[in-house]
């Protein structure tokens, strides 16, 4: 067991690190080791506090949490984490997660959780919504794109047949329909309402939000805490933090507006690379690529503040090289 005030967890962030798709190096890297681990402990419990809110306004209780966890150790480590040329063994999943071989093989035989037709539904009907934008744009609608027959050549049946894989086209009218995506006219057209694809308010398709982009998010700086040189992926964040309470509305539609302009210029840029999107993209293997846009807003808390404050005053404290601040605002680059 390694000495110093965190003890026998220490050995136990390594494993941690692992699990959030970070690197251990990252705790040793310019800084004494113990020091490290407090930087990741710190960083877990601060990734922790919305999760944990979620599930507890979903009423969660902790065992489950923990039994998801475990379950996704024994996940992580038995696909990411077998030694080169050999097969991975329950043995050694033991010895990188910490837990006995016998909980080990029982967290394998399990059946994962999985919410497979919202996270299809949510897909499909998004990647309609992006094609008839794409496709059929028109600056006379709300939406920005044409009003469309339901059948035919160059409608509403025909888009979703060529960009909703196997779901039958009826399926996906009723769901675009059920969240007032669309409004069918009575001449027989059918236009689009949004952008984009939104569920509903308190739905559980939401949650395909909390699974897919948060986890996208969180692979993102873990890729680029071990990036070489300009080898990182993307990643910015805007961030004032002394906006009057008055200003928020404000800062919201600018957010909004400044936001759905990338989007769309996006969908467009990289959708040429794609060949569901342009059967004429050329090229082996699968790749998937995304690029989230979201915004945030919360109190600044005293806690925060001082915090803010103390790290200014801290002697020797610098700028890491990945990282650009500007006063005001503070924005973020790896």
């Amino acid at each position: 067991m390694r000495p110093g005030p965190y003890g026998h967890v220490t050995e136990f962030i390594d494993r941690a690190a692992a699990f959030l798709g970070l690197s251990s190096q990252m705790v040793r890297d310019g800084e004494d080791e113990e020091e490290g681990h407090g930087a990741l402990f710190a960083a877990v419990i601060h990734l922790l506090r919305p999760l944990v809110r979620i599930l507890l306004n979903h009423g969660v209780p902790f065992e489950t949490f923990a039994e998801l966890a475990r379950g996704a150790y024994v996940d992580v480590a038995h696909r990411e984490f077998a030694i080169p040329g050999k097969k991975q063994t329950d043995s050694r999943v033991s010895v990188l997660t910490g837990l006995t071989r016998k909980e080990v093989a029982r967290l394998r035989e399990l059946e994962r959780p999985e919410d497979a037709a919202s996270a299809s539904s949510y897909n499909r009907a998004a990647r309609v919504v992006s094609a008839w934008v794409r496709e059929h744009p028109s600056e006379g609608t709300a939406s920005g794109a044409a009003v469309l027959p339901l059948d035919g050549p160059r409608s509403l049946s025909e888009l979703i047949r060529r960009h909703s894989g196997d779901m039958p086209v009826r399926a996906v009218i009723d769901e675009l329909l059920r969240v007032d995506a669309i409004r069918l006219r009575e001449s027989g057209e059918v236009e689009l309402l949004q952008r984009h694809y939104l569920p509903r308010g308190g739905e559980r398709r939401k949650l395909v939000y909390l699974g897919h982009d948060v986890a996208d998010l969180i692979a993102t700086i873990g890729h680029n805490i071990d990036a070489r040189p300009g080898k990182g992926f993307f990643q910015r964040k805007v961030f004032y933090d002394n906006i009057p309470v008055e200003h928020l509305a404000k800062v919201r539609d600018v957010a909004r507006k400044h936001g759905e302009a990338a989007i769309d210029a996006l969908v467009h840029a990289m959708g040429a690379h794609d060949r569901d999107a342009n059967p004429r993209a050329q090229g082996s293997g699968r790749m998937r690529a995304m690029v989230g846009i979201y915004y945030h807003e919360a109190v600044f808390s005293d806690e925060e503040a001082a915090s803010h404050e103390r790290r200014k005053r801290a002697p020797g404290t610098e700028e890491t090289s990945d990282t650009r601040r500007t006063t005001p605002p503070e924005v973020t680059e790896t």
